[in-house]
Parts: structure tokens; sequence; C-alpha cells
């Protein structure tokens, strides 16, 4: 079966990358140090320094095949130079029709998706809804919540 592509953008390929150099070149280093100086406590069996060492080398280790397996399947998304409608990449600021708030979300591939940081991935009801509408468009968005109504009212 052929794993599906991740849809990244150029930063969230370089965010991806530092992360991946740190946890390789730093974080393993940091971990075997604190295995080795736990090792020295004697008998391993009831060493809790041990194992929570041992416990973040598996956590680090998970991260890392993680990591090396989304850029393997990247595929990187340039911006065009139209920003007549919504695509993955632009950042968009809606208008919240009932409540009357202006929200600005840029939109991504759901490995560099982060709400907290207003990154929503193509995937979410909100990016599905908005792909390719254009300003001034309104659509109406199902949520677990009920439904919103958006304006879009800029895209860069």
């Amino acid at each position: 079966m052929a794993e599906e592509e991740v849809l990244l953008t150029r930063n969230g390929l370089e965010k991806i990358e530092k992360e991946l150099s740190f946890l390789k070149s730093i974080k393993r280093k940091e971990i075997a140090a604190r295995i080795k100086e736990a090792i020295t406590y004697g008998d391993i069996t009831e060493n809790s320094e041990y194992e929570s060492a041992k416990n973040e080398q598996a956590f680090v280790e998970g991260r890392i095949i993680t990591l090396e397996k989304i850029l393997r399947r990247a595929r990187i998304l340039e911006k065009g130079d139209s920003n007549s409608f919504v695509t993955i990449g632009s950042t968009v600021k809606l208008k919240d029709m009932e409540m009357d708030r202006d929200y600005i979300y840029t939109i991504v591939g759901t490995a560099e998706a982060d709400p907290g940081d207003n990154k929503i991935s193509n995937e979410s009801p909100v990016g599905k809804a908005i792909l390719g509408l254009s300003i001034g468009d309104e659509v109406e968005v199902k949520v677990p919540a009920g439904s919103l109504k958006y304006r879009i009212l800029e895209i860069s």
C-alpha cells in the first residue's frame, strides 16, 4: 500500500527538520548520558532514574521515526502568486457572522496544523469548507457544536 503524502509549507518543513536534527544530535546524547549515570546507581530493576531515562529514550526514538516518515512523504506547497482564492498555504481573515468577530488562520497540511498558532489543517471542518473560495464568499461550516457562518475578508 502506498503511503499518503504529507503536505507541508516551507516553514513547516524547516520546523520538522530542525526538531529532527535536535533530537538526533543533542537529545539522544543527553538521554544516553542519563542512562549511563543511572546505571552507576546499581540495580536497574528498581532504579527510577534508569526507568525514566529509558522511557524518554523510547519516546524520542519514536518521535524520530515519525519525523523521518513525515519527511519521506512530504510534498512542499509553494504559495502561488494568486490571492484570489483560498489554497493550502493561504492566510485567511474570516468574519464570524454570528459573533461579529474576525479570525485569521493559515491553511496548512495536517502534519503542520497547530490551532494554538492559528494554523488549521486543510482537513479540518473550517479548512475544508473554505478551500477554493474567494474574498466576499460566505460559507456555513458544520462543527461538533453545530454550525458556524463565516465570510472571507482577506486572502494573503
